[in-house]
């Protein structure tokens, strides 16, 4: 039997893995093959969006995987021209069809877009959709404390997950501290440092994949789980795929946990969502 991630409970009741298979920037003949294969490897969360072009594929994936649908947790986002209450319904089941799906695990909005002005009335959607069952769980993506605040004190509802750019190289402590405070559970994205996976080739990561006989990226997603975060890692290599999800035999020491936090570059390392998004 393929080792699967443990699950977290989140806010709204849905068991989600701790661990899953990011999908950018595959495109929907590669994310077909990739989520087939991470799915017969143990993968159970798969994490796409409208923006990455490939939930086609990822959809098809996911049939081909033979895995019954309630056993899978699947994640995708809306991007800013669909903020607002109607639009974020629309957005839902276009996403849905595009996946062939009849209901998602979890919806987020990709990113704020605060010079939209509509993350609000997106919200406000995506919390009728919860109340409706078409998703089972609800959240954002790259929302700042002040953006959270703001969709929290207009409907009262707190996001399940925030999914956010982080690694050893941006550890958010400041988001982090926030999240754990509301019950909303983080989520990474680049967890490893982006396309360069610059974290991998630090001096203390090699040391420390010496020192537990793992690989370099291993220990930053042990990093991750040791920190309480959930992590979803991109793969399109078999190999490394199922080195991505065999991290749960092993723990860091706390000590090891912050000298990996000690490699922390600041909140301006990190993408600006008050000035990027889509």
């Amino acid at each position: 039997m393929a080792p699967t991630a443990p699950t977290v409970e989140l806010g709204h009741g849905a068991a989600m893995p701790q661990l899953g298979l990011g999908t950018w920037p595959m495109d929907d003949a590669e994310a077909e093959r990739v989520v087939a294969e991470a799915i017969g490897l143990g993968y159970r969360l798969v994490d796409t969006a409208e923006n990455y072009q490939n939930e086609r594929g990822v959809g098809l994936g996911l049939k081909a995987s033979g895995v019954a649908r309630e056993d899978l947790f699947v994640t995708t986002k809306f991007n800013k021209e669909w903020h607002g209450v109607d639009l974020a319904a629309e957005a839902c089941e276009r996403g849905l069809d595009r996946l062939g799906l009849d209901y998602l695990d979890l919806l987020l909005i990709h990113w704020p877009n605060p010079q939209h002005g509509k993350y609000i009335e997106a919200w406000e959607g995506l919390v009728g959709l919860l109340e409706s069952g078409r998703v089972k769980a609800i959240g954002t993506s790259n929302f700042k404390p002040t953006h959270l605040d703001r969709i929290i004190e207009a409907t009262g509802v707190i996001p399940d997950v925030n999914q956010i750019q982080l690694s050893p190289l941006t550890t958010r402590l400041e988001a982090r501290a926030y999240h754990k405070e509301r019950g909303i559970v983080t989520q990474s994205w680049s967890p490893i440092g982006g396309q360069g996976g610059e974290v991998r080739n630090e001096p203390k990561v090699l040391q420390l994949a010496e020192k537990y006989g793992k690989t370099p990226v291993q220990v930053v997603l042990r990093w991750h789980l040791d920190s309480g975060l959930t992590v979803v890692p991109k793969s399109s290599d078999p190999e490394r795929l199922a080195q991505n999800l065999d991290v749960f035999d092993f723990e860091l020491e706390p000590d090891d946990v912050m000298s990996l936090a000690a490699l922390d570059q600041g909140e301006a390392a990190a993408a600006d969502s008050d000035q990027f998004g889509h």
